[in-house]
């Protein structure tokens, strides 16, 4: 009995342990009255422009390739679509329509934010 216990077990949470990957973030996303559309490309893994939003509609924010970093994080130079200023960031799958980003500029100024899938 128990071994049929620890058998369902895994496998409920067998689902919850694959690792995210880059093609997770394809799609739309919005951030903060931002539209960001996420394609898959050869330069970086993938691309995101800013397509609405307030103002730098058209930029390119990634600005280098993003390495995997843990099961569910990728670490790499993205471009803030508010100010155009590049962050060392940090995006971990939070679920599979909502990405954390956290950074720093080499100068310091640090900022962080969701952004939740559109479709």
């Amino acid at each position: 009995m128990k071994k049929l216990l620890v058998a369902a077990f895994a496998l409920t949470f067998a689902g919850f342990a694959t690792a995210a990957s880059l093609d997770d973030m394809v799609g739309t996303w919005t951030w903060e009255g931002f539209t960001i559309e996420v394609a898959k490309c050869d330069a970086t893994g993938v691309c995101a422009t800013v397509t609405a939003g307030p103002k730098n509609v058209g930029m390119e924010m990634m600005k280098s390739k993003l390495a995997p970093q843990g099961d569910n994080a990728f670490v790499g130079r993205v471009a803030h679509p508010k100010t155009g200023q590049i962050y060392n960031s940090k995006m971990t799958l939070k679920t599979a329509d909502a990405w954390h980003m956290t950074g720093c500029t080499n100068t310091g100024v640090c900022a962080s934010g969701d952004f939740t899938r559109v479709k």
